[in-house]
Formats: C-alpha cells, structure tokens, sequence
C-alpha cells in the first residue's frame, strides 16, 4: 500500500495500483496466488472457455451507487442470480443502480469489464461496502481479474477474505441463493 500513497502524476491525482503492485501487496500479506493471462473477457459469458481450464469459483462483480450515494462492490459467483430491485431491503441501504464508468474508476481504479474485488486495494481511504455472495465462498479456490480483464487470479477464498480486510473492507457475506428461494 505503501506505493499507491506515493504514486501521484503530476496534477496530484492518485493512480491506481498496477497489477505488479497489487501483487506485491499479496505477496506481503503472504497470500498464494497464481494468474493467468488471456484475452480480455468483458461479460461472464465471454470467459466460457478459460473458466473451463480453471478450477475454483469464478466472480461476476457488480459496482453499484444507492441513491444516497453510498457504494457496494458485490463479488459473487458467476451463476449467482441478484435481483437488484429487492437487494437495498437486504442490505439496509437506498435503492440501487450500477455506479457509472467514471465513479467506478475513481472508486476502484478499474474500467468496465474490469472490475474485481482485488481493486478494493485502490479504495483509499475506504468508501466502497464490500458483499460476498455466499456461493462463491464455498469454493475453495475463487477466481478474479487482478484489475484488468485480460488475466485472471486464483487464491484461496479464505485469503480473499484477508485481502480484503488488509484493505479495509470487511466483507458482508449474502446467501444470495436463500434469498431467491424466499422470494
């Protein structure tokens, strides 16, 4: 972390953390992770085939604003159905939307396509709520882009765990299938 509160351009607006910093950062923490590159994956769809040849639960992440202008970050698995209409009743905050590309970036550091729970390094201090779907936690292995979607990272999902909390986020873990089955 200690790199991204030295990197400042020029017109002292902080960059985000690149990807050979984050994984100094894992490596610090003393987290197991292992990429691999590929050609970018936009949609969760578009990754059929790499997924394949990965083992381990693999994320769809959301960037969202609620109304009040509060934002979330859920990770979840990929098959996981949200429905965001009903989710601020079972998070406590305002209606949602998706945060827009600009907000995302100045939040996470990432593009769309991109976004990953491994950006939550890039918000300093923490402004962004972090959600893990439950699912994906069952996996022992979970899969995320390390900040550009033209590569994905497997760790452990108890080091995810970690991470995140080394960044500030303590996750809220949502059984996003117990709630499809109430509703």
């Amino acid at each position: 972390m200690q790199e991204r509160e030295q990197a400042y351009c020029q017109y002292g607006v902080e960059m985000a953390v690149t990807r050979a910093e984050l994984f100094a950062f894992l490596d610090r923490l003393e987290i197991s992770h292992k990429t691999m590159t590929h050609r970018p994956v936009f949609t969760v769809e578009d990754g059929a085939d790499i997924k394949a040849a990965l083992p381990g639960g693999h994320s769809k992440n959301l960037f969202l604003k609620d109304k009040k202008g509060k934002f979330i970050l859920i990770s979840a698995l990929g098959s996981t159905r949200i429905k965001l209409n009903q989710l601020h009743k079972v998070l406590g905050c305002a209606r949602l939307s998706f945060g827009n590309e600009d907000l995302l970036f100045e939040h996470l550091g990432v593009r769309p396509g991109s976004v990953t729970a491994l950006a939550l390094i890039n918000d300093q201090p923490p402004q962004v709520r972090f959600i893990l779907d439950a699912a994906l936690m069952a996996y022992d292995i979970v899969n995320f882009h390390p900040l550009k979607n033209d590569a994905t990272t497997a760790l452990s999902s108890k080091d995810l765990v970690r991470f995140a909390e080394a960044t500030g986020h303590a996750p809220h873990i949502v059984d996003f299938a117990a709630l499809e089955s109430s509703n």
